[in-house]
């Protein structure tokens, strides 16, 4: 590792590396419902392998790839919803403090965050899927 080498963004903030794997594989997956377990260790070792060798550079280009897919659900009916609420969150909330580090990073995020917060609109304001059956069981008695 370079001596030049900033590591300052590795101490904002844990939950990019604890949640957004499940989230993106879920994200990423081709089917509804859980994602293969082989997507979510894939996405685990990414974001393990960003940190551990990567810079905050790198670690920007994923999140924007991650913004993107939140972005892409937000526009999908067919999205469940949970998994880009989550993922979108997150890194809204890892934009955010940005502000607090040296350098460009808050400022060349800024777009994202304004994509995210859209997008974490139109998600929130989808309406909850509807009930299998009468909404009114003892109706029938």
């Amino acid at each position: 590792m370079s001596a030049r080498r900033s590591l300052v963004w590795l101490g904002l903030t844990p939950e990019p590396e604890q949640e957004l794997p499940a989230a993106v594989a879920a994200l990423r997956s081709p089917s509804a419902g859980r994602p293969p377990s082989a997507l979510v260790a894939a996405e685990r070792h990414r974001v393990e392998r960003l940190v551990l060798r990567g810079t905050q550079r790198g670690w920007l280009r994923y999140l924007r790839e991650v913004t993107d897919l939140v972005v892409r659900a937000a526009g999908s009916r067919t999205t469940d919803p949970k998994a880009a609420l989550l993922a979108g969150e997150v890194v809204l909330d890892h934009h955010r403090m940005l502000i607090g580090l040296p350098g460009a990073g808050y400022d060349s995020t800024a777009l994202q965050r304004h994509e995210l917060e859209r997008a974490l609109a139109r998600l929130r304001e989808r309406p909850e899927p509807a009930l299998v059956g009468p909404s009114e069981p003892w109706s029938a008695i």
